[in-house]
Formats: C-alpha cells, sequence, structure tokens
C-alpha cells in the first residue's frame, strides 16, 4: 500500500502549483501518490497537472466538468486515494525540503489516526512567520501519541485541513467528508480530533502556508465570511449526535469557535463595515445557542472583555473599543514614521531645484482633466521606440485613429525616433505633462515611481520577454542577482498595472507569483512578434540586402544576456574564431543586452568584413528576420526567434553558477530550444559538424515552440488594441 496520499485541489494557483507539486515529488520518501484536482480553475492550473502527470506516474490528474469548490474538491480526490494517509495540501502551499522522511517514519513508527505538523506563513516580502506550536506545547510532545481529551490544547493549533496527516480508512469509517463553502476547515479538522484515538504530533515545520498578496479569500472582503458561521454549526450538531463522549471537550471547543469569529471580524479585509453589526449579531446568537452549561475557559485581557461583550450583545462598546485601539495603533505608527523623516525633511526645506519644479507642475497638471484620446507609449526606460509598445502603437493608428500616440524618449535617443512619431524627451515639461493627463499609458517596464495613475487612466504593462531568470518578488530569494532591489516599491508600481501581456501560458503563470496584484492578463502572444510571423521572403531579402548580406551566406546573430549579479561579465566568445568555424560563407552579426547601450565597444574583430556589431541597432525583429541561426544563452531572445522556425543554439557556460545566483524557472539545458554547447569549443564543434540542424536539435526546437510560441499568430497586437483601447471582449473565453 503507498504510504501517502496527497490530495491536492487547484483553483486559481498556476503561479504557484508547479512549486507545490515539485516540493512534494522532489522529496527522498517516494511512497506517495499525489490526486491533483483540477476544480475546473479558468487559468492553466488543469494544463500544469496534466504535464506533471504525463511524466510522472506518482500524479494522478483529475479535471472537473464544473467549478465544486475546495471542499468538494478534497472529497474527490479523497475517494481516489489509496495510500494509507492522506494529506490534503492546497495548490499554493509548499513542504519544507526532506521533511517527508521525518513524516514517514513517524508514521510507520506510531500509526497515529492524525499527525499533526508544523508550519511557517511565508510572506509575500519572503519573511516567515513560526506557528503557535511552540506556544501550544512549550515542551515537546515527544513521539508518543494521544487523545484530545488528554491533551485539549492541541485545538489550539490552526484548524487547517493541511498542517495534519489522517489515516485514511479511519477517515472512511468516520464517515467525515469536507462542507461546501467557504471556512470548510472548521467541520472537517476539529471532529477528526475529537473522534481520533491516536493522535501525534510532529514539531517540525513541513509546510509553507503562503500569505498570498492577492487571490486569497483571506484578503477579499463580502458577505461569504458569513459562511463561517454553519460551519461551526456541523461542528456541534456532530457532537450532538456523539452523545456524551464529547461534553468533556464542548468548553474548549466553544472557546475555539467564539475566537474564531472574533479573528474573522477582526480582520478588515473581510468583513466590511456596513456588514460587521449583522457579522457580530450572529457572533451573540451562537454564544448563546451553544454556551456549554458549565461555562467555558474565558480569556484574560482584551480578549476577555470582547468575549464578554459578545455574550452581553454589546455591539457599539465593542466597535468603540475596536476604534479606540486602531486609532492608538495608528498614531504610534505616524509617530514612529515621522521621526525617520524629520531629518531628510529638515534637509530638504523649502530648497526647490529644477527637478522639484518640475515635480510640482506634475502635480498642478494631474488637477486638470485626463486626455480621452492620449495615448504615452515608452520601453525600455526610454531608450527608445522599440519591442511590443511599437507594434501596439502601430496597430492603434490604423484601428484606433482617434487615439494620439506619443514617445517618452531619452535625449540621447531622440534620433532613433522614426519619422512622423510624436515624442516628448524624458524630463522636460512636456514629459511632465503627458504623464500626467493622458488615458493610456504603455510601458514594457514599469514608469518611475513618482508617476500617480489617476482613476481614469488605464496602464498597460506588456514586458519585454518570456521569463528564463526568475522575475519580481521571487528575486527575494536569489539575493546576489537581486542587489538592492526595493520590492515593496516594485509592488507599489505593479499596483498601478491595469493589463499585463503575457506571450504565453508559462509567462501567465510565472507573472502571477512574481507580480501579485489586481490586473487583468492578456495573453494574447507578444506583439513584438507579429512581425515575425507576416514578413514574407521579399521582406528578408530586402533587409539582408540593405545590411549587405548575400542571399546565400548563412548569417549567425549572437545575443547573450545581463547578468545583473556580475555586471562587467562577457561570455568567453571569440568572434574571429566563431566565423572561421562558420566558414568562407559565415556571416556574425553580434548585439549586447539594452543594458549595455552607453558600454565602450570592443576592438574590432580582425576579420571585421564579416563581424558586425550590431547592439545599437533599434529594431532586434530585423535581426532575427535577417538571420539564419540564433544563438544565445538565457535571453529571452530564444523564444521571439523559436516563432520563425529556425535553429537556435544554447551557449551556457556558466549555467550553473547562473542559475544558482540568478535563479530561474525552469532548466532551459534540460528543455532547450535547439542544439546546446556548455564550452567555446562545443559551440564551434556544432556549426563545423552542422549539428545545429541536427535531427535531435530540430526536436527539441519543435517541443520548445509547442510549449511557449503557440499564440503567436501575427494578429497580438491587434487583440491588445481591439481589448484595451476600443473596450471589445477578449477572444479567449475561460472553460468555465
Amino acid at each position: 500500500m503507498t504510504l501517502i496520499s496527497f490530495v491536492v485541489p487547484a483553483f486559481r494557483v498556476q503561479g504557484y502549483l508547479r512549486e507545490c507539486l515539485d516540493s512534494i515529488l522532489g522529496q527522498p520518501e517516494t511512497d506517495i501518490e499525489v490526486i491533483a484536482v483540477d476544480d475546473c480553475s479558468p487559468d492553466a492550473s488543469g494544463d500544469i497537472i496534466d504535464e506533471y502527470a504525463a511524466r510522472d506516474q506518482r500524479v494522478h490528474s483529475v479535471r472537473l466538468p464544473e467549478n465544486v469548490g475546495l471542499g468538494p474538491a478534497r472529497n474527490i480526490g479523497l475517494d481516489r486515494a489509496v495510500g494509507e494517509y492522506v494529506w490534503f495540501l492546497d495548490g499554493d502551499d509548499w513542504l519544507t525540503p526532506e521533511c517527508l522522511t521525518e513524516v514517514a517514519e513517524r508514521l510507520r513508527g506510531t500509526r497515529p489516526d492524525v499527525l499533526l505538523v508544523d508550519h511557517v506563513r511565508t510572506h509575500w516580502n519572503d519573511t516567515a512567520t513560526r506557528s503557535a506550536m511552540a506556544e501550544v506545547f512549550p515542551e515537546s510532545p515527544g513521539v508518543g501519541t494521544f487523545r484530545l481529551r488528554d491533551r485539549p490544547e492541541a485545538m489550539r493549533l490552526l484548524h487547517t485541513a493541511w498542517n495534519r496527516l489522517v489515516r485514511r480508512e479511519f477517515l472512511v469509517d468516520l464517515g467525515l467528508r469536507f462542507a461546501p463553502g467557504w471556512y470548510e476547515d472548521v467541520s472537517f479538522s476539529y471532529p477528526v480530533l475529537m473522534a481520533a484515538q491516536r493522535i501525534g504530533v510532529l514539531d517540525r515545520v513541513c509546510v509553507n502556508y503562503r500569505q498570498r498578496r492577492a487571490g486569497a479569500i483571506t484578503r477579499t472582503r463580502g458577505d461569504r465570511h458569513f459562511e463561517v458561521f454553519p460551519q461551526w454549526h456541523r461542528v456541534f450538531h456532530l457532537m450532538d449526535s456523539w452523545g456524551s463522549a464529547t461534553d468533556a471537550l464542548r468548553p474548549a471547543v466553544f472557546e475555539r469557535m467564539i475566537w474564531h469569529y472574533l479573528t474573522v471580524l477582526g480582520n478588515g479585509q473581510r468583513i466590511a463595515p456596513e456588514l460587521r453589526p449583522a457579522f457580530f449579531a450572529q457572533i451573540t446568537a451562537d454564544y448563546e445557542r451553544w454556551l456549554p452549561p458549565g461555562g467555558y475557559p474565558v480569556p484574560d485581557g482584551v480578549e476577555g472583555i470582547k468575549h464578554r461583550l459578545v455574550a452581553a450583545g454589546r455591539w457599539r462598546t465593542f466597535s468603540a473599543l475596536r476604534a479606540a485601539s486602531r486609532a492608538r495603533d495608528t498614531a504610534r505608527r505616524r509617530a514612529r514614521t515621522a521621526r525617520r523623516r524629520v531629518g531628510p525633511v529638515a534637509r530638504r526645506g523649502a530648497r526647490l531645484t529644477r527637478d522639484g519644479l518640475l515635480r510640482e507642475y506634475y502635480r498642478a497638471e494631474l488637477r486638470r482633466p485626463v486626455d480621452p484620446t492620449l495615448a504615452v507609449y515608452a520601453a525600455y526606460w526610454y531608450r527608445g521606440y522599440s519591442c511590443n509598445p511599437a507594434a501596439i502603437y502601430e496597430v492603434a493608428r490604423q484601428l484606433a485613429p482617434g487615439v494620439r500616440g506619443v514617445w517618452i524618449v531619452r535625449r540621447d535617443r531622440v534620433d532613433t525616433v522614426p519619422t512622423g512619431v510624436e515624442y516628448v524627451v524624458a524630463g522636460t515639461p512636456a514629459y511632465f505633462r503627458v504623464l500626467a493627463r493622458a488615458r493610456w499609458l504603455v510601458n514594457n517596464v514599469n514608469f518611475p515611481d513618482f508617476v500617480r495613475k489617476r482613476p481614469e487612466q488605464v496602464h498597460l504593462q506588456t514586458h519585454h520577454g518570456t521569463p528564463v531568470k526568475v522575475m519580481g518578488l521571487d528575486q527575494q530569494r536569489y539575493p546576489i542577482g537581486a542587489g538592492r532591489m526595493d520590492f515593496a516599491g516594485l509592488l507599489r508600481r505593479v499596483d498601478r498595472w491595469d493589463y499585463s501581456v503575457s506571450a504565453n501560458s508559462f509567462s501567465t503563470q510565472m507573472w502571477d507569483r512574481a507580480y501579485p496584484a489586481t490586473y487583468t492578463t492578456l495573453e494574447v502572444g507578444y506583439p513584438r512578434n507579429d512581425r515575425l510571423v507576416t514578413a514574407g521572403p521579399d521582406e528578408v531579402r530586402r533587409l539582408r540586402a540593405e545590411f549587405g548580406l548575400d542571399p546565400d551566406e548563412q548569417v549567425v546573430l549572437y545575443a547573450p544576456t545581463h547578468r545583473e549579479h556580475l555586471p562587467g561579465y562577457r561570455p568567453q566568445f571569440d568572434p574571429d574564431r566563431f566565423v572561421r568555424a562558420l566558414g568562407d560563407s559565415g556571416r556574425l552579426l553580434m548585439r549586447s543586452h539594452y543594458f549595455h547601450d552607453r558600454d565602450r565597444r570592443p576592438g574590432r574583430p580582425k576579420d571585421w568584413e564579416r563581424v558586425r556589431d550590431v547592439s545599437g541597432y533599434q529594431r532586434v525583429e530585423d535581426l532575427y528576420l535577417m538571420a539564419d541561426v540564433l544563438v544565445t544563452d538565457y535571453s529571452s531572445a530564444m523564444f521571439d526567434y523559436a516563432v520563425l522556425d529556425r535553429p537556435i543554439v544554447l551557449y551556457a557556460p556558466d549555467w550553473e553558477a547562473y542559475r544558482l545566483a540568478r535563479g530561474v524557472y525552469f532548466d532551459v539545458t534540460a528543455e532547450p530550444p535547439g542544439a546546446v554547447a556548455t564550452t567555446f569549443a562545443d559551440l564551434l564543434d556544432l556549426f563545423r559538424t552542422d549539428a545545429v540542424r541536427s535531427e535531435a536539435a530540430t526536436k527539441a526546437r519543435e517541443h520548445f515552440r509547442g510549449r511557449f510560441c503557440t499564440l503567436d499568430d501575427g494578429r497580438a497586437a491587434e487583440r491588445v488594441v481591439r481589448q484595451v483601447f476600443l473596450g471589445e471582449p477578449s477572444e479567449r473565453s475561460s472553460r468555465c
């Protein structure tokens, strides 16, 4: 018999599900199965489950035809489980490394009905908060088992399904199922403990309980939080059906109920102000209904006062007490902030530099009406006219001619703006004016921190690549690569986004976890790649002729990425040796990352007629069209170039160091877009032997294209313009 069956329901967790499944399947203990239940999720959760099931026989995919909710989805997984123990793990949480070894050892050694494990709350800012395990059990409970009536303090551990493993036969015999609705853990976790004859506690952190910044029910306001009441009613009805066997536990269970109700009520992110009186009234009603005949242990201090106010039904006094407490906390917080700011404020005084005057001008412009016809475009921190914003701008001119597009560029990049394209120079009064008054703000990176998005404005974040390296909040786990990034500031910028363009499902999943906010994802392909799809042979010949490239020459584009953790790094690459390996008909185009646009270029290669530095060329799409082969490392260029279905070589001489220092989302050497070289000598051999076009390289590229390029059909920019500028509904609809 399998030892542990993991039941993992999935609904809108595409950004986190891979980490969850990897944390299970990567454990040293392998006597497991995973029942992953796609609860008709409108995102890619179901596809991720199918992907894992296809490559690991321990994973079983269950795709539900309609959304049933977390509780019923767990029940469906339980019905399919065959393990001796069941562990209900949520799809956005994950296990700690190697924890399953100790869990399995304890299960095999003591055979408990329920094994409670420890957890930490892992927050978006990469901090962790310990659970109450140490408070509930100041001394380790040891390896023995107990009944709840002997250790009722065990009820003070968080009442979730994922911090306990339950013996499946015991659960089936008990006939206990998850109820539908929110707070479904309540009517499962407490009865399981009350009915168990053998409860064990493993004082080891096993679960990372993700505190999501957006999307969690604990951060969702609404009247569905009233569903906590019927869940607790089920607990007491079940105790009634069990008779006197649970009478001794009623006082402790009652105290937990009131504690839970007050926790929900006290969370301003759950209960809106207008609903709080009714919620409080229901607490009082349940207090009167379920109060044990002999009373219960009322907490000390402020918590005890709250309980007594609930018992008396004194909402106004309760509300006034809460308001006074919040006012006191706010005053203390403001005092601390004022003390921190007094120095900088005093130093600034009334000193107004030119930048200060321009910011004042910007604030004044914010008070003027938004121009309903103005769209502002920018790319790569104002480096010029390029990338997804340029593709969207061109289509918007055709489909939305009433929209006036204005570009923001640096002063030293003005000469790159095409004729007829209106622009303003960054840092000028016109720059601040258009930022304050534009209806649409379009960028492939973030606008500066001072930019304030007005309610009437629409912010379109286009991004500029499919991520290999980790991005956004995920960089917190890789401090070497993240440098001094201000993650709180990053999230303030992300909160301005209304739309986020995604090139493929994989990017959508990664953006969800890297940039958690309430924007709408436009999974439509990359607008800048439209041209790669629509350009014909005549355009390719024209471009090559303009560059002085003969039709029969083999043109290779070398485009390495930037190493944030190694600013001066250049991969080992000798252009003269490389073109000699290409043969007499080979030409090499070299393009550095845009971060190096102001760097001093290296000396000219000896064979300069066959090597050209194209780093300053504005439109990389032209270079893709001219090239017969792309050589790159971890750059997003590989995803764009793959649209052309031409050979790609992954040159990864520092893969292990890059992966460990910078962090990556997937092993690009294991799932490459073509042939792979890890040394310069290997790279030369690939071209000398023409292995860049081998059957294995072609199959790898085909798989890569199937995963990342299916949306690039030449109409991505059109889809963006129609939805964002014209308000037309998206072509893509969810399946549920």
